[in-house]
């Protein structure tokens, strides 16, 4: 039996990085250690993970959080500018305060996005692991599938779908999705196709394993980091989609805090009253930058280039 760990900091981060781990539970827990200092050394990617973390918190606790009901209208306080003792960031023309409806609007987007990866993901590592492992007709089949899909516009599919279905928040995930789902399965391909003729593959086939076991066991997990890093990078796609989607009337519909429907509002009095738009077009952008800055963090701690 291994000697438990020292209880000093020190002891607990020689116990996690020592290169002869005692125990699986002491490898798995090294590794997730040698990975987190490598994302923290990246002080962009800590940066966009603070910035998602907070949104995380506002959609979570937007009703605690919000000064306001986000969709109570005071027509006597219309447009006030930013900076007012009860309306820190001003309020739109109904009078509707702007911060509380940006906490709520959080909620909105992050709900979206986070359907979306839902749906795509698994899709897309679906199609892409069996094309890859299986080959034949079967790659050829779904590939084909696949070269469709990606041969119309994202933008210009969603917008066609959300327009023909009409405009709701399914709506606006289902149209995103049925764009987005491609570029999984061929990033799931080109990973199963490096990994079914590695030895271990082999090995786990000489020794009994089925199709089914080495797909869902070996294969599948392993693609799945790419896939994730991929899924983290297309959210500022996505979250911007979201946003056309809204401002185009498509998306969430009014009185929704939707961020983009917020933009759109705000275009008429922009002269005027440039917070109306320019705030939520600057909350679009910073988790915009974040989900971008959190993905180039995970991709250089995923990358196989580097070592565990």
């Amino acid at each position: 039996m291994s000697a438990a760990p020292p209880p000093r900091a020190a002891g607990w981060r020689a116990w996690l990085a020592s290169d002869t781990p005692a125990s699986r539970h002491q490898a798995a827990l090294g590794r997730a250690y040698r990975r987190w200092r490598r994302f923290a050394g990246n002080p962009l990617s800590l940066f966009g993970l603070a910035i998602l973390l907070l949104l995380v918190v506002f959609a979570a606790f937007g009703p605690l959080v919000a000064p306001h009901d986000p969709l109570q209208q005071v027509l006597s306080d219309r447009l006030l500018p930013p900076g007012s003792a009860s309306h820190w960031l001003g309020t739109d023309q109904l009078g509707r305060d702007i911060l509380s409806r940006l906490i709520y609007g959080a909620r909105i987007t992050l709900s979206i996005a986070i359907l979306v990866v839902v749906v795509v993901v698994p899709i897309g590592l679906l199609i892409g692991t069996v094309a890859g492992f299986f080959g034949g007709w079967i790659d050829t089949l779904l590939m084909r599938v696949t070269d469709i899909a990606l041969a119309f516009p994202k933008i210009v599919l969603a917008l066609a779908f959300a327009a023909a279905v009409g405009p709701g928040v399914i709506n606006a995930v289902i149209a995103i999705s049925i764009t987005a789902w491609p570029a999984y399965a061929r990033l799931a391909r080109a990973e199963t196709l490096r990994l079914v003729d590695a030895d271990f593959i082999h090995v786990a086939r000489l020794q009994g394993a089925s199709r089914t076991r080495l797909l869902l066991r070996y294969i599948v997990p392993l693609c799945s980091s790419s896939v994730i890093v991929r899924a983290t990078l297309d959210m500022a796609g996505i979250i911007l989609t979201v946003a056309g989607l809204g401002f185009l009337g498509l998306g969430a519909q009014p009185p929704s805090p939707e961020w983009g429907y917020m933009v759109a509002s705000g275009r008429n009095v922009l002269l005027n009253a440039w917070w109306v738009a320019t705030l939520p077009g600057c909350a679009i952008l910073a988790v915009s930058l974040a989900f971008n800055l959190l993905g180039d963090g995970l991709r250089d701690v995923f990358d196989p280039r580097h070592g565990d």
